[in-house]
């Protein structure tokens, strides 16, 4: 265990440094070595609490020590200590055992007293501390002020709801591949796994609970894919037809290029602008048995990539805030801060304006985003049709995270 509070300890600092959880938990996985499968899922699970309940962890140790200490490490430890006093099933005394253990190896062992010190009262002050931390709005939503201010003008009677959602497990739904079968079919295959699920349409399967995906039927095989069922609405959208030339922009990991080209006998280019994520595009439509045209270039450039040749659809999936999955992310909502949307905002318009001219005349293109917020969404398409005369758009929704669901904005778009 003291391993391991010390690997969630140094994600926490890389996250402090602006790394990425996912890029903080693959450092930790190299330098631990050959981590047992269960030590591996522990750190993965204290280091993914920690960051969504930093808030609420950083509220208690500010109680417990009110001043910061001169060592950010031995903070970092406390955190992650707090963590699994409050949240796991770890045995509490191996939990301060192990942390003041931690602290005799940073800054020649002088904070040991002090991180014993501190958990203990914590443990006498749970009851207190957590009621406390109830009542201080940063510190019970786990997000930061000015995120949850605007939330609350964004969504005024929806809110509370969006950030409960943003702070629990997210669920895992699949889709099922309508070429080798539908969501009833893989559910009563599912079944004979014992493995629980529910279909929430014809080919979207929600998992009771999450699993490894060695465990699912045919998934090596390419029957199902793992996809959020707000991503899935992207190739419905798209209102999809035989014969079309379609182009996902932005496509890494593949996802939504799988599912087009399972929905319809389309020609699609598959575009991103990182070669590295290219691959898992690759990887992807291989496991399904399809092909694309995988092509490296930057959507807001298409003189470098593009033909000529005008599309009937575009799938504009286009850098956002990535707000709406927080809860498979929750670095994010600590590592945004509210200057990144005019940037954003910026490169979002950019893209669509260098995307329109490829779109054939009646074709459509579809703006979709992983975000709740209305300045990458409903004011991002409201100024893209000030811009363009020739476009109208036929419909838009914004999907805000629910138990079946992550958050996600899309609109559709026709050229006259």
């Amino acid at each position: 265990m003291a391993s391991i509070q010390a690997l969630a300890a140094d994600i926490l600092g890389r996250i402090d440094e602006g790394r990425t959880l996912t890029e903080a938990l693959d450092a930790a996985f190299r330098r631990a070595g050959d981590l047992s499968p269960s030590n591996r899922g522990a750190l993965q699970d204290i280091a993914y609490g920690s960051v969504r309940r930093l808030a609420e962890l950083k509220f208690w140790l500010r109680k417990l020590v009110p001043r910061p200490l001169p060592e950010p490490a031995v903070e970092r430890l406390l955190l992650v200590a707090l963590y699994q006093l409050a949240h796991t099933r770890a045995a509490p005394y191996a939990v301060v055992d192990n942390a003041v253990r931690e602290a005799e190896k940073l800054a020649r062992g002088k904070f040991k007293g002090l991180v014993n010190g501190v958990l203990r009262s914590f443990q006498r002050q749970q009851d207190e501390l957590t009621d406390a931390a109830a009542r201080d709005n940063e510190a019970s939503s786990n997000h930061p002020r000015w995120w949850i201010d605007r939330l609350k003008t964004a969504y005024p009677a929806d809110w509370q709801a969006v950030v409960a959602a943003s702070n629990a497990h997210p669920p895992m739904t699949l889709r099922v591949n309508r070429l080798h079968g539908d969501a009833a079919g893989y559910v009563a295959k599912l079944a004979e796994q014992d493995i629980a699920a529910e279909a929430l349409d014809a080919t979207a399967v929600l998992l009771a609970k999450p699993c490894n995906v060695r465990e699912l039927p045919g998934f090596a095989e390419g029957l199902a894919s793992v996809q959020d069922w707000g991503a899935q609405q992207a190739a419905a959208r798209l209102e999809l037809a035989d014969g079309q030339r379609v182009l996902d922009a932005c496509a890494a990991p593949g996802g939504k290029t799988g599912h087009m080209l399972e929905s319809a006998r389309v020609s699609v280019t598959a575009l991103d602008v990182d070669a590295a994520r290219l691959e898992r595009v690759m990887d992807n439509l291989s496991r399904l048995g399809l092909s694309a045209d995988v092509r490296q270039g930057d959507a807001a450039q298409p003189a470098i990539w593009w033909d000529g040749v005008p599309f009937d659809r575009i799938l504009a999936d286009v850098p956002c805030s990535a707000s709406g999955v927080v809860r498979r992310h929750p670095d994010i909502k600590w590592l945004r801060r509210p200057g990144d949307f005019a940037e954003l905002a910026r490169q979002q318009a950019a893209m669509l304006d260098a995307l329109w001219p490829l779109l054939a005349s009646g074709g459509k293109m579809l703006y979709a985003t992983c975000s709740i917020f209305p300045e990458e969404n409903r004011q991002q398409l409201d100024a893209f049709l000030a811009r363009h005369p020739d476009a109208v758009c036929t419909g838009d929704e914004q999907l805000l995270p629910c138990e079946r669901h992550d958050g996600f904005y899309y609109a559709l778009l026709q050229k006259h």
